[in-house]
């Protein structure tokens, strides 16, 4: 038997957007950001920031369409897809992608028209 599971803390990089699949299916995508901080060989702060593209389905996309916004801190839980691309200067990159059985939303107040509700999964995923 074998399971993935990765885990990421990090800040939405806009705000999510949701649209439908022709067979009716919610699906909301979103960007998170996940930056690590730590001194270079030369003494000097480093910041490396991480970009995960996020793709939630069915009740989980509309609770992630309802609730986040951009800059919201978020943590994502599920399974991740790695893609190689040539990027704007032809040099090879690669894009990850989420899809998250969990996302919780952290960090600040909701606004007043919010609330704050815990989003996860259904049982029945498709994958």
């Amino acid at each position: 038997m074998s399971y993935e599971h990765t885990v990421i803390v990090g800040n939405l990089g806009r705000d999510p957007e949701m649209r439908y699949t022709p067979n009716g299916k919610p699906v909301t995508n979103f960007s998170v950001a996940v930056s690590r901080k730590f001194t270079g060989k030369d003494g000097k702060p480093v910041e490396k920031t991480k970009w995960f593209r996020v793709t939630a389905w069915d009740k989980l996309a509309e609770l992630c369409n309802q609730y986040l916004r951009k800059g919201r801190l978020v943590l994502v839980a599920g399974e991740i897809d790695a893609s190689a691309y040539a990027n704007q200067a032809g040099e090879p990159a690669a894009s990850l992608e989420l899809t998250p059985r969990e996302v919780k939303f952290l960090g600040g107040k909701p606004q007043e028209d919010e609330a704050q509700a815990p989003a996860q999964a259904p049982t029945n995923m498709p994958f």
